[in-house]
């Protein structure tokens, strides 16, 4: 497809704490990702990825600190910044049909033409001839394939990805790739956390490790690729 015109945008995350009670998930994580960054968080089960990502997709309510959505063109906060997200489960509906569940979304989110949209991504997706299938006949992997074509519904300027090959075979996490090698280099930002070196991982431009809620080693600073990536699968 066609990549949309989109303002390039960044995130600010300053001093992100996230608690449940007594349990610190996140413990004042600050980083500055610029616009069209492609960023793998690595870490453990349990180091604090998903929440940051939870956090940035505006699903989970920090207990402290701020993120902003930096606007590269106007060196502004904007903090309705479009965003896709791809959640580690697929959060897709059963008993609605691949192209139902688009529409509905597509038509939640105002996309204009939604069933042309739809129709469109379902096509990129390779799910265009079970367009008309419910989401409960399909495979992980499918079902997978679903999700990632909601995220991608408004043409996100930033994409938040937690494991986004989960469930998909060799051919999808090839396409995949293909995918957010694309829109990394038409600019757009992708932060993706990640268990492990491989054909998604080769994307990153930079690597952040997270150990206990808290930043441990950026390539930024001069963290090694390989150490942080490799560490992600240990």
């Amino acid at each position: 497809m066609k990549a949309a015109a989109f303002t390039p945008t960044g995130i600010r995350f300053a001093n992100i704490e996230k608690r449940y009670g007594n349990l610190y998930a996140l413990r004042r994580v600050s980083l500055e990702i610029r616009a069209g960054e492609c960023v793998a968080f690595a870490g453990r089960n349990g180091s604090g990825k998903t929440t940051l990502l939870r956090i940035a997709a505006r699903l989970v309510r920090a207990s402290a600190g701020k993120v902003d959505f930096v606007a590269s063109d106007r060196q502004e906060t904007d903090s309705a910044a479009p965003a896709g997200f791809v959640a580690h489960a697929t959060m897709v509906y059963d008993e609605l049909t691949a192209e139902e569940n688009l529409l509905l979304f597509a038509k939640l989110q105002g996309i204009a033409e939604p069933g042309s949209r739809a129709a469109a991504l379902l096509e990129e997706v390779g799910l265009s001839e079970r367009r008309k299938s419910l989401v409960r006949t399909f495979s992980r992997g499918m079902r997978q394939r679903v999700a990632i074509a909601r995220a991608l519904l408004n043409e996100p300027s930033v994409l938040l990805l937690d494991e986004p090959a989960t469930g998909l075979d060799p051919d999808g996490i090839t396409w995949l790739a293909n995918t957010l090698e694309r829109m990394r280099d038409a600019g757009r930002t992708i932060l993706m956390s990640l268990h492990g070196e491989s054909e998604i991982s080769a994307l990153a431009s930079r690597a952040v490790r997270l150990d206990a809620g808290s930043v441990v080693a950026d390539t930024r600073t001069g963290s090694d690729m390989h150490g942080i990536l490799s560490f992600a699968g240990a």
